[in-house]
């Protein structure tokens, strides 16, 4: 069995770039022993553009 865990990244309204670092996100969750499963991007705008993607872990349950 595993659990799952739902990090949300915002991206900027006018550059569409991340607030924060993907890659820092990823690597700090991976030390806590979650494994990067997939990124998502559920909310489209108007624009046809998301305003955040989500990155989901999974890892064993103890």
């Amino acid at each position: 069995m595993f659990e799952y865990k739902f990090v949300r990244v915002e991206l900027s309204s006018f550059r569409r770039q991340p607030k924060e670092d993907y890659q820092t996100v990823v690597h700090e969750h991976a030390k806590e022993g979650w494994r990067l499963v997939q990124i998502f991007a559920p909310s489209i705008g108007g624009d046809g553009i998301a305003k955040y993607f989500e990155l989901i872990f999974e890892k064993p349950t103890s």
